[in-house]
């Protein structure tokens, strides 16, 4: 009798601990989940900014390349001496290497983004370099097709990060309203 007195007691031990060990493995698993997705998440948001900043830099040299071929008004134009062009095809390399860890952590979304956005960097590019032929017109619809490019890649890394929201809207007008104002004075 003494054992049956004891059951109810057993299956309460039993069943607290295969609960305590269910709680414990669903809380650790859930923990593991949200230190992973940070981790992934950190490491997107690196690979985004390094490969924006890339692009900014290649595409910097070309606007003043571009400046200094008579194709924008950029206030520092370069002239295309070797020292220049180096530092082009290197700014080209980083962003080139850049894309490989882009490409390995993104969505498919972001990357086709980065792509159109590739195409229009190039397009300034080869065009600052006089390797296609380009006049203040062309220059300036390229200038806006990388631009609204650069915008659709931050849309979507913006997306994929999670972040609400979207950019906060800039004048989209080029020239700008300012340097058309000063020369119609």
């Amino acid at each position: 009798m003494a054992l049956v007195d004891q059951v109810p007691t057993l299956l309460g031990v039993v069943v607290g601990a295969a609960t305590s060990y269910l709680v414990t493995v669903t809380t650790e698993r859930s923990r593991w989940r949200r230190q992973q997705a940070v981790r992934w998440d950190e490491r997107r948001l690196s690979a985004y900014a390094d490969y924006a900043r890339a692009v900014k830099e290649v595409c910097m040299i070309s606007l003043r390349l571009g400046a200094g071929r008579g194709l924008t008004d950029y206030p520092s134009p370069l002239e295309p001496t070797s020292a220049v062009l180096g530092e082009a095809a290197a700014a080209e390399d980083r962003r080139g290497h850049l894309l490989e860890d882009l490409r390995l952590l993104t969505d498919t979304d972001t990357i086709t983004a980065a792509r159109v956005l590739n195409h229009a960097l190039w397009q300034l590019s080869w065009m600052a370099h006089g390797k296609v032929p380009a006049t203040r017109e062309s220059w300036a619809q390229a200038w806006r097709e990388y631009r609204d490019a650069r915008d659709e890649y931050h849309r979507c890394a913006r997306k994929s990060l999670g972040i609400a929201g979207s950019a906060v809207a800039r004048d989209q007008t080029w020239p700008p309203r300012w340097m058309a104002a000063g020369r119609q004075e």
